[in-house]
């Protein structure tokens, strides 16, 4: 098991840590962490492991291991893994991180804003994008732009909390995308709260209040098949 410190605190830069295992191509386990694992249409972390020789190797994605609670750092080409039971200090590419989180945390809005089934999604570095099962409908990217702009000026509260798997299955509605399932059979899910705004299960991280998301463009919006219409949208500053 590793303990994912990131669901309790996404604003954790650094930890300590020790080396549970090495997998076979070379991937760190460690028994605790602040990188998050790519999943839910979030990329994993970067960032880097200090040993206490003065080394640094270099993590260029974290991913999910073979069991749920297993997270696998994966290092840069050509870097050496730390051996197994070695104290190591995690450091985020948090400046990257923290565009992660304020993109995430803007497509929450962009759902709320276009309240229509999700059937794709990707947050990137500094943009993102959802596709929405709309086939007649015609939209527009400054309505679409205002409308996210104002909930994010309006600087909402974001807040997680847990409900049981019994609960999630009693209210099928929270479930946004289609494409993407909630993880259930541990027990409880992640919910993500956007004040007066938005509800639904997820498991990735994301800023405090909307207002740290800063202002945001919509690129474009372009017909994908027959049904989705796809909104990609952006952070106007860094």
């Amino acid at each position: 098991m590793t303990e994912a410190l990131f669901r309790d605190d996404a604003y954790a830069r650094s930890c300590r840590a020790r080396v549970r295992a090495v997998t076979e191509r070379g991937g760190i386990v460690l028994d605790r962490t602040v990188f998050y694992p790519t999943g839910g249409g979030q990329p994993g972390d970067s960032g880097r492991l200090l040993l206490a020789d003065g080394r640094a190797v270099a993590i260029a994605n974290t991913v999910k291991g073979d069991t749920p609670d297993e997270i696998v750092h994966v290092p840069a080409e050509s870097q050496t893994p730390p051996p197994v039971g070695a104290e190591v200090g995690c450091e985020l590419d948090w400046e990257r991180r923290y565009r992660l989180m304020r993109m995430h945390t803007c497509l929450h809005l962009l759902s709320a804003v276009l309240p229509y089934p999700v059937t794709g999604g990707q947050v990137a570095d500094g943009y993102g994008r959802l596709d929405f099962d709309l086939p007649e409908l015609s939209l527009s990217k400054d309505e679409v732009g205002e409308q996210v702009n104002r909930l994010i000026a309006e600087n909402r509260p974001v807040k997680p909390s847990w409900i049981s798997d019994g609960e999630l299955a009693a209210k099928p509605e929270l479930v946004k995308t289609m494409s993407v399932k909630p993880p259930m059979g541990q027990g409880r899910v992640r919910l993500i709260a956007v004040e007066g705004a938005d509800l639904q299960p997820c498991g990735g991280t994301h800023v405090k209040a909307t207002g740290e998301i800063g202002p945001v463009v919509v690129q474009k919006i372009e017909k994908k098949g027959r049904i989705n219409r796809r909104v990609v949208i952006a952070l106007a500053t860094p």
